[in-house]
């Protein structure tokens, strides 16, 4: 395997075997009776991925997609049913709460063993034992036995553990959602010295704001095919159409683009798709089209059509959209996001409790969000969206991902994505 390479998946298969009791498991270990007692789980169907090292990359897929089996075949916690691993580097695993513990040990007995675990001496865990405390902060309770401990103690410990004895490759599964706020951003931080230090780092996480600041590509799976890899923005958008749904492979998709016959009917409405100031010719579009977005813009303070706003100054977003059916209660939605595709800010008319109301085929709606716009100067993509809840599932009419780019002209930026335009006094 080439040295860049810090794992390798080839063709990676994992069948579970699921059985309605524990007597039909019986009845096919001993060979009693005819055909398999058994039916097949494909957990994982062919996956293939290689990443190198010093790399941050993410794995994100819905709740049964894969993405803790695939974890635990490269850790070696499982076995593969079919297909390859390998893996180049000193793996640190973090993969599941009071995974590798013994409930009967205390927490300095446990810091050994996974120490141990992973491949260090007892000497080398001795020196980095009080680095493991302090990071982990859980005061007396390490003297104490792990099956009193807290699950936030729990996680504090093995992150502690898997992060301070210098692992090449750090693999974490979910673990830091359990730990309070000022531990996780203490992880996070642990996180950006590995990236400096060009250790490999594999994140699976719900949580899509840190797959996007974290993760320099991600992969996405469902029902244990991989669906692709790329850019964070790009996979996390296509993971939104999965939740809702709307996704179809790439092979029965078509072009994602506006085609001619859109473009007409777009410059029939007044709207020159192509010409729009800052819009996004390969922009991603989903949705039943129950209701259609038919026509999108900016304007400054003065009512001028733009994409460049002044921070601190008005701006108001429109869109008009056209129902094809009757809707109960539509939900006329805008998000801004960085272009990493970390959401940053946006609304809707449920939030605003702007719009409540039903309406016919065939209406014509024309939204309007107005706002002083207080982000950072820099570029930033605008998302719209049209939805709502049909017998209380939550239904997409027409989704329109990074329809416009918006660019902010600042003199003055602050700290973070937003300016929160504090009066400052000094006496």
């Amino acid at each position: 395997m080439d040295n860049n390479i810090a794992i390798k998946v080839t063709d990676l298969e994992k069948v579970y075997k699921l059985y309605d009791k524990p007597s039909e498991r019986l009845k096919e270990a001993l060979h009693i009776g005819r055909g398999k007692h058994h039916t097949e789980h494909r957990a994982l169907k062919g996956v293939n991925m290689t990443i190198r090292q010093g790399e941050c990359v993410g794995i994100i897929g819905t709740n049964g997609s894969g993405k803790s089996t695939i974890l635990k075949i490269i850790t070696g916690v499982l076995s593969p049913t079919a297909g390859e691993v390998e893996v180049n580097g000193r793996i640190s695993a973090l993969l599941e709460l009071g995974a590798g513990f013994n409930m009967e040990y205390n927490g300095i007995e446990n810091i050994y063993l996974n120490g141990t675990m992973i491949g260090f001496s007892k000497k080398e865990i001795d020196q980095k034992l009080d680095e493991i405390l302090a990071f982990a902060d859980i005061g007396d309770y390490v003297y104490q036995p792990a099956k009193t401990y807290s699950s936030g103690m729990f996680v504090r410990l093995a992150f502690a553990v898997a992060i301070n004895i210098d692992p090449e490759i750090l693999i974490v599964d979910e673990a830091l959602s359990v730990g309070d706020v000022f531990f996780q951003a203490k992880c996070y931080h642990k996180f950006e010295e590995f990236k400096e230090m060009g250790k490999t780092i594999v994140f699976v996480s719900h949580d899509l704001s840190s797959i996007s600041k974290y993760c320099d590509r991600v992969v996405l799976l469902n029902q244990g095919i991989k669906l692709g890899e790329g850019m964070p923005k790009q996979m996390i958008d296509t993971y939104k159409q999965v939740l809702v749904g709307q996704y179809t492979a790439p092979e029965a998709e078509g072009e994602r683009l506006l085609d001619d016959e859109q473009l007409r009917a777009m410059a029939a409405k007044g709207v020159d798709g192509s010409k729009l100031d800052g819009c996004n010719p390969d922009l991603l579009e989903y949705g039943s089209k129950k209701a259609q977005i038919t026509e999108y813009y900016i304007t400054d303070g003065n009512g001028t059509k733009t994409s460049t706003i002044i921070k601190g100054s008005p701006f108001t977003i429109h869109m008009r959209v056209e129902m094809a059916e009757k809707i109960a209660a539509p939900i006329f939605a805008f998000t801004i996001k960085n272009v990493r595709g970390t959401e940053i800010t946006g609304t809707n008319t449920m939030f605003e409790k702007a719009f409540l109301d039903s309406v016919e085929a065939g209406e014509t709606k024309e939204i309007t969000f107005t706002q002083d716009m207080n982000l950072q100067g820099g570029d930033y993509l605008l998302s719209l969206g049209v939805t709502g809840y049909e017998e209380d599932d939550f239904t997409v009419y027409h989704r329109l991902y990074d329809v416009l780019s918006v660019t902010v002209i600042s003199d003055k930026d602050t700290v973070g994505f937003y300016d929160m335009n504090s009066k400052v006094t000094v006496k």
